[in-house]
């Protein structure tokens, strides 16, 4: 129950904290606090009537009575104001007053400041809109978790030092924060789309689609906000056919009849509004590459020359490891195995990233190495950290390994 209404109202209660007392650990302490509490109270007590109003108030006083306890005389007084009235949307800076019409999406723009490095935007934001743990942000980053910790400490005390406000920047701002804001909410989709457990999660999926809505309708003309949505919509659309009796169901093997046939069409306006613009970026780019994927009635229909020209386009723009692997992929598609694993063998720094070992066990299997491909999916099943696709790969061993002969 706690853990539910962790997941749904953290975002929104450290994103009000934020922008009342003006202090990200505070926030983040408080709002901890908060909900031990609650997991104290309410299996006693029963789930009070506004969850997240009752976690906002219990937070908001801890946190006075932090300051209170902190303060000096004469910082007593000047944080009287900040410390009485209503805890609600009216209470705003007037000097802060900004188009950005949700909480959470202003605080994702507060934490995109341009003094912060790109990835030092994209996890606090991560930790702080999406409460995720150190574990799972540091996966999505493709580092250790105690590398993540650090990383994120080291922003916190930059913030500190350079007296970074949390305000929500004014509209002339908006523009130049738009990549990190952008970067962070693609980072979130996909934890709720990959989760740890199929039935975790998901609700960060779905938080992000919200609002890159409510982007799109904020800034309509930035065609990358329709491509970023255009993606989620097309990738969420498979949601219903990725998973059976807890095992990873691949694209190509997927019952495409379960897609969800509203969110493709959005999906697909959203890439031919797109491309009428001509003004191509990466998250478009993806949408494409999806469109072309949930065009297809049949996984042999697909049209993968499509495919593969339009990975050479995004890597033209984004030259990344992973655009090179998923590449080598749709090429193996078009023109065999073996030239696929031939790409794959020139992909650099994934040798500890499970899709790369997963991606050439299959290609290897499908040229007849098998036994190359039988150390390459006991590699990837190692170093898979979700159940649905360890499940998958370990069933793709067991017919390599228990195959007669």
């Amino acid at each position: 129950m706690v853990e539910r209404v962790f997941r749904e109202e953290y975002g929104r209660v450290v994103a009000g904290l934020v922008r009342r007392f003006g202090d990200i650990e505070l926030a983040e302490d408080v709002a901890q606090e908060a909900f031990v509490e609650a997991v104290s109270r309410w299996p006693r007590s029963g789930l009070p009537p506004n969850p997240g109003a009752w976690l906002t108030t219990t937070a908001k006083n801890r946190a006075i009575d932090r300051l209170r306890r902190e303060s000096t005389r004469d910082a007593r007084h000047a944080q009287a104001a900040a410390m009485l009235g209503p805890f609600d949307d009216d209470d705003v800076d007037p000097d802060t007053v900004s188009s950005v019409p949700d909480e959470r999406l202003r605080l994702i723009f507060t934490c995109c400041h341009p003094a912060l490095a790109r990835d030092a935007q994209v996890a606090l934001t991560l930790r702080l809109l999406g409460g995720l743990t150190m574990a799972e942000i540091a996966r999505a980053f493709l580092v250790d978790e105690a590398a993540m910790s650090k990383r994120l400490t080291r922003s916190k005390q930059k913030i500190k030092a350079a007296h970074i406000p949390y305000r929500i920047p004014p509209d002339h701002e908006l523009p130049s924060r738009l990549a990190g804001v952008l970067a962070t909410l693609y980072l979130v989709f996909n934890e709720g789309y990959l989760p740890a457990d199929v039935e975790v999660r998901t609700d960060l999926s779905a938080e992000a689609i919200r609002q890159a809505r409510v982007l799109a309708t904020l800034m309509p003309d930035e065609p990358e906000v329709l491509g970023l949505l255009a993606l989620m919509l097309l990738t969420e659309a498979r949601r219903p056919a990725r998973f059976a009796g807890g095992s990873l169901v691949v694209l190509p093997e997927q019952d495409r009849t379960l897609w969800d046939p509203r969110l493709v069409a959005e999906g697909h306006a959203l890439v031919r509004a797109c491309l009428r613009r001509g003004r191509p970026g990466p998250y478009q780019i993806q949408a494409a590459i999806n469109a072309v994927h949930t065009d297809a009635a049949r996984a042999e229909d697909t049209d993968w020359g499509q495919v593969v020209a339009l990975y050479d386009q995004l890597y033209a723009v984004t030259p990344t490891p992973v655009v090179a692997l998923n590449r080598a992929v749709a090429l193996a598609e078009r023109d065999g195995a073996e030239a696929g694993l031939a790409a794959l063998a020139a992909v650099e720094g994934l040798d500890g990233y499970h899709p790369y070992q997963a991606s050439r066990a299959d290609l290897l299997r499908r040229a007849g190495r098998e036994a190359e491909a039988v150390e390459a999916y006991r590699t990837a099943v190692e170093l898979s950290a979700n159940p649905a696709e360890r499940a998958y790969l370990a069933g793709r061993l067991a017919e390599l390994t228990d195959a007669p002969g």
